[in-house]
């Protein structure tokens, strides 16, 4: 992979937070800015927001909290809630309330996908066997 150095200006809080991240996880400054910069890259179709705002901060987590993210899934009353909309819709027409509820799960489904997807990505990107998320084995 082609590398290309570039020189950015940030302010203090930014840099500070940045340093700080790097020195809980033990690595280099310039490898945590490049995995954030990274991170958000893939982001930037999503819709503005908190989302685009939580997949880029996943970058700055340490692995266990990634491996925790990665892990995420929704609530099992969310889970059989949105199932049991889903049935009702096959046979009869939603209501308002319901529609506007099944969207909301959907949407906290979806998001909940793109943070695990986001989440496993930066592990691989970090050595990790992300084939399995219910397993802890770095590649190196």
């Amino acid at each position: 992979m082609t590398m290309h150095a570039v020189t950015i200006t940030l302010p203090e809080t930014v840099y500070e937070q940045i340093r700080q991240a790097a020195e809980r996880v033990h690595r280099p400054v310039d490898d945590v800015l490049a995995e954030a910069v990274a991170a958000a890259a893939p982001v930037m179709d999503t819709p503005p927001g908190n989302l685009r705002s939580v997949l880029a901060h996943l970058a700055y987590l340490n692995d266990a909290a990634l491996w925790q993210a990665a892990r995420a899934t929704m609530s099992i009353e969310q889970r059989a809630r949105l199932a049991t909309l889903h049935d009702k819709q096959q046979g009869e027409s939603l209501s308002t309330e319901e529609r506007a509820e099944e969207q909301a799960l959907l949407t906290l489904y979806r998001e909940t996908l793109l943070v695990r997807g986001q989440a496993a990505v930066l592990l691989k990107q970090r050595g990790y066997d992300v084939s399995d998320p219910h397993q802890f084995t770095p590649l190196v």
